[in-house]
């Protein structure tokens, strides 16, 4: 059963039967017979069939929120059962979006003083995807706002408050501050992240409040090529403070504080809502919480 229920979230991930199949390691006839045989098991259609993947059924779309709960506790047995037999090993897949990207090092480097045997895969994405990974069991964890916006039924474990700096060289536009207001931000010229970042729409919403509006003269979803482009002392930004202070500044860059009104949003590690927790995930939050108080800045 279980590993029909593996070939169904296959499906759902990849939206099309061959490259299901492949993730899986079958081939295409075997992905469909396993997919028929559940259907057979459960008595209702779950896929919509046609020459190329057109969707699921109601009953499909019910089946793979049983599907997520049943493979990811099958998952959390093997690892539990697993750490009691040997020291804790394995990987951790995380999902972060790029404003945290730079203290992650915070979390990862304990966690491997502890158990030097486990593994990490980090990988940036939109706070958005992040909740998608989590729910299709592609990530264990994901670290991300979790008071701005809707994050679903996940556990959350707070981290830290990011509030928000103006980056600009000492002789551009209010460099010479130590503050600056959101309406006077309003007034420069900045390089910004893309508006599919949850980052970029809290300034906007942000600057909106005093009556102003971003007005970006570049905009991209790396936070490395804007930071890269503030560090020449002739383009201005809008960046978290802990993450300015995570780079580096130069003197070519003052990091001024944005006030009128102070911004804060809580950004925390976020894992699936199931009891118990595995071993490496139950480890992980262990470390995030001894951590979150040098976090804050």
């Amino acid at each position: 059963m279980i590993d029909k229920l593996e070939l169904l979230l296959a499906l759902a991930k990849e939206r099309h039967f061959g490259r299901a199949a492949e993730v899986c390691g079958v081939t295409q006839p075997t992905m469909s017979t396993g997919l028929k045989q559940l259907e057979e098991i459960l008595g209702v259609m779950l896929v919509q069939r046609g020459s190329r993947f057109q969707g699921f059924t109601p009953e499909g779309e019910r089946a793979l929120d049983w599907a997520r709960r049943i493979v990811g506790d099958a998952r959390a047995m093997r690892d539990e059962i697993n750490g009691l037999k040997h020291q804790l090993s394995g990987e951790i897949r995380i999902a972060a979006i790029p404003t945290v990207l730079g203290m992650v090092a915070q979390l990862t480097t304990p966690f491997r003083a502890k158990h030097p045997e486990v593994r990490f895969r980090i990988q940036s994405t939109t706070s958005s995807e992040v909740l998608g990974l989590l729910e299709n069991l592609e990530v264990d964890a994901g670290l991300t706002y979790i008071e701005n916006e809707p994050i679903g039924k996940v556990r959350t474990i707070p981290l830290y408050n990011e509030s928000y700096r103006l980056l600009t060289a000492p002789d551009g536009m209010f460099g010479d501050r130590e503050t600056v207001t959101w309406k006077e931000v309003g007034q420069v010229p900045l390089c910004l992240l893309t508006p599919d970042m949850q980052n970029r729409r809290i300034i906007d919403r942000a600057l909106r409040s005093v009556g102003a509006e971003a007005t970006p003269t570049l905009t991209s979803n790396s936070l490395l090529v804007l930071f890269t482009h503030v560090k020449t002392g002739r383009w201005a930004s809008v960046m978290p403070a802990k993450l300015a202070e995570t780079l580096g500044l130069s003197d070519t860059v003052r990091s001024i504080p944005i006030t009128d009104p102070d911004v804060n949003y809580s950004i925390g590690m976020v894992i699936p809502q199931r009891d118990p927790m595995t071993p490496l995930i139950a480890a992980l939050v262990n470390v995030a919480r001894e951590v979150a108080p040098s976090l804050q800045l």
